[in-house]
């Protein structure tokens, strides 16, 4: 374990930032018996905001998005806790729309060091407990916790929340939540409290999920028999409905339309009041940063930090929906996902494969990407990292080809940097 000789209160946020990455033995270490007994030492406390904890394999962070510039338009104050960031650390963490400023953070952290003693923490547990701190410090009425991983035994879940949110339950993460959805649906229903309200945007909730939330008694909403989405055939639209209440011809939006319509389900229990077109103009005017981010080049470009075979599939559709000539592919991925089954959904729809190797703790090389790839050579490159592999997309795209960037945080953010 290292240490540093520099006193903590004379650190920069990077300085804190790369202590926190090395004062714990594992990057990854479930369980909330350590951070429970340094955040009861920090009187951790919510009481005063709604505290709403958003849990799913994909679909969390849009969902929380909607939720944000929907209370916000109605006059709230909001709190967003997410993981992890594409490009600066602060974007974990933002009041009313606005990433938190590293003093307030560097703050939060001297308070978080003085307070935990021998107490050992991980990175992500230190950093959900500074923005636990930095949110009392705000005090906005509402607060938004997207759970960073499972849902039981991850670090957001020491707060009780007012109303759990499942958005979906796929594979993902194997190693630490078990490799079926059971098992997978038992970890997320793990943040839901007894008598609760719980909204569940899947449309096939596991069992695990269900029993859980019987158990508990509690007031559940889900997908398709609560609350359900009708397409409708012509240009696009869509429609919402809640018992009595519906939203109809309701406008393609840039994030998907499933994480819309749970986040109306939270609205409504919020007893927030939408107009029709108050919704689509939201709608229209939430984008989410590398989810289907689209940015120009000589041709257009598709960020998306999409790492599960679920997201695979939502990006398959969506790309069959958009009008371009050849679709080239900038990947990069961990080696703890399920590659084949990421990589798959696109195989039909990929006109070139650009693989690289992330230089980051668990990620893969490009020759590892290349062996869950039975596809023509001549249709598939490797490099030793990402920006080169979208370096030789660019010089061999042309104006009507589209440039899909997807596989992991690391890679969207990566190449965003890059492009900026």
């Amino acid at each position: 374990m290292k240490t540093s000789n520099k006193s903590h209160s004379s650190r920069t946020l990077d300085e804190w930032l790369s202590y926190l990455e090395n004062i714990h033995s594992t990057e990854i270490d479930m369980g909330l018996e350590r951070i429970s007994k340094v955040a009861e030492k920090l009187s951790i406390d919510l009481s005063f905001a709604q505290v709403i904890t958003v849990a799913g394999t994909n679909g969390k962070g849009t969902t929380c998005a909607f939720l944000e510039n929907t209370l916000l338009s109605k006059n709230n104050s909001v709190a967003v806790y997410s993981s992890p960031h594409i490009e600066k650390f602060n974007e974990r963490l933002r009041i009313n729309k606005q990433d938190v400023d590293d003093n307030v953070l560097i703050e939060a952290f001297e308070k978080i060091e003085s307070a935990r003693e021998s107490i050992s923490l991980t990175y992500y547990e230190y950093t959900t407990l500074a923005a636990l701190l930095v949110i009392m410090i705000k005090k906005p009425n509402i607060v938004l916790l997207e759970v960073g991983l499972g849902g039981r035994l991850d670090a957001t879940n020491i707060i009780d929340a007012d109303i759990a949110v499942i958005t979906t339950v796929d594979l993902d993460h194997q190693a630490f939540l078990g490799d079926n959805r059971e098992s997978i649906g038992f970890e997320k229903a793990g943040i839901m409290r007894s008598k609760q309200q719980v909204v569940i945007g899947d449309k096939q909730p596991p069992l695990s999920v269900l029993k859980h939330a019987e158990q508990l008694n509690t007031e559940l909403y889900i997908r398709e028999l609560d609350f359900s989405v009708t397409q409708q055939s012509h240009e696009n639209l869509w429609s919402w409905q809640f018992k009595k209440l519906s939203f109809n011809k309701l406008p393609e939006p840039f994030i998907p339309s499933d994480n819309i319509a749970t986040a109306l389900m939270v609205l409504t229990l919020l007893n927030i009041n939408l107009s029709s077109e108050e919704l689509s103009l939201l709608i229209l005017s939430t984008k989410v940063a590398g989810r289907t981010e689209l940015v120009e080049a000589h041709c257009q470009v598709m960020l998306d930090v999409g790492h599960n075979p679920l997201a695979a599939r939502y990006l398959a559709n969506k790309i069959k929906s958009l009008s371009v000539n050849k679709v080239h592919a900038v990947v990069g991925m961990l080696a703890d996902k399920d590659i084949f089954n990421t990589l798959s959904p696109l195989i039909d729809i990929v006109d070139n494969w650009y693989l690289g190797s992330l230089d980051v703790s668990r990620g893969a090389s490009a020759n590892c990407l290349k062996t869950h790839l039975d596809i023509e050579p001549k249709k598939l490159l490797t490099f030793d990292n990402v920006i080169d592999a979208y370096k030789m997309a660019i010089s061999e795209a042309d104006a009507r080809d589209l440039i899909l960037v997807f596989g992991s945080f690391f890679t969207v953010a990566q190449v965003k940097a890059f492009i900026n």
